[in-house]
């Protein structure tokens, strides 16, 4: 409870503070002080068009921040509120524009650990709270993650053990029809249409490839080589990366270890790690390399969980070249299928 107090004392004069919640470890900062919100930029070395979600311990606490919530977005919160649900939703003036990086939309989301919920009602203010890492690198999932990235840029570390889901939170703009995911998480596309409608997976311009107009993309920046703000958290080009290089090996599970052994012939003389699912054997050509066991390869919940914490192991065993298999992109494996094709970029 002293620590609590303590971390809720430095939210409202202003300070960082690293904190648990059921997806990843986030660095918050009071979401209406817009000093301490560039904090958060300056610390995560993160550009300003990337917006953050702002975090709340209560639906009185919403009312401030937005001037409308469609009906959708109210049976979402019903439905998955507190949870890894992130919903944008109209902001109000109150709301600064570091946090939504000048666009008119705000990310919120009540989450589901106690000790964050706790955190935000001590303090009394609503959070903006990205993920507690260096910008575009692999997100953190505990507390000493936090500090690899982040000791003495930073207040504050709030320690309540490792992250629930390993994903971060599904981000939905209720506001549009169909409705929009632009991150997938652990509320999946398919519950997110049985509590509220239609909706359809964001995808980015560059990813196109079949010249479908679908996509709901970014405005073109208004001056050549400077990035236009993006329209929610997490759909930047490359994030949640490894320092290694990370490469994808996609195939049946029957077929992995050769496809692992046929990717790792480029390579040859290079540190590899594998991110190794438990069916699959290390291939014999692989004897040598560094092993993350990443779990059962039919429990998509346990890939998600281990994700960052395998590729940050396999860094932190100065891995050159990292080899994960993509895993099936059904429920919250296109959660995982999303983060990696990211971080391989």
């Amino acid at each position: 409870m002293a620590a609590l107090d303590q971390a809720a004392a430095l939210l409202r004069s202003g300070g960082l503070v690293a904190l648990p919640t059921e997806t990843v470890y986030g660095l918050g900062a009071n979401a209406l002080d817009a000093a301490a919100v560039a904090r958060i930029f300056a610390a995560k070395q993160r550009p300003s068009w990337d917006p953050v979600i702002v975090h709340i311990a209560s639906m009185e606490m919403l009312e401030p921040l937005v001037t409308a919530v469609p009906e959708a977005a109210r049976r979402l919160m019903e439905a998955f509120w507190p949870g890894p649900l992130t919903l944008l939703l109209p902001r109000s003036a109150a709301v600064p524009d570091a946090v939504t990086a000048g666009r008119a939309l705000v990310g919120v989301r009540m989450p589901a650990h106690p000790v964050a919920l706790e955190l935000i009602r001590r303090a009394s203010v609503p959070v903006a709270a990205p993920s507690a890492n260096l910008f575009s690198h692999t997100s953190p999932t505990t507390a000493a993650h936090v500090l690899a990235d982040l000791d003495g840029r930073i207040d504050a570390i709030l320690d309540a053990g490792t992250a629930a889901h390993g994903v971060e939170s599904t981000v939905l703009d209720p506001t549009q029809s169909p409705m929009v995911v632009y991150r997938p998480g652990a509320i999946t596309l398919e519950q997110i249409c049985a509590v509220a409608g239609a909706a359809e997976l964001y995808v980015a311009p560059g990813d196109l490839a079949s010249g479908s107009t679908d996509a709901v993309a970014p405005h073109e920046p208004e001056t050549p080589g400077e990035p236009e703000s993006l329209p929610s958290p997490g759909v930047g080009i490359r994030h949640y990366a490894p320092r290694a290089r990370l490469v994808l090996v996609e195939g049946p599970l029957a077929g992995l270890g050769a496809l692992l052994a046929e990717a790792a012939a480029c390579f040859t003389g290079q540190r590899i790690g594998l991110m190794l699912p438990a069916e699959v054997a290390r291939p014999a050509a692989l004897a040598g390399a560094e092993v993350y066991g990443w779990g059962r390869w039919d429990d998509p919940a346990a890939l998600a969980h281990g994700l960052y914490a395998g590729l940050r192991q396999l860094d932190e065993l100065d891995c050159a070249v990292i080899l994960c298999p993509l895993p099936p992109a059904e429920g919250i494996g296109a959660a995982t299928c999303d983060r990696l094709r990211k971080a391989a970029r």
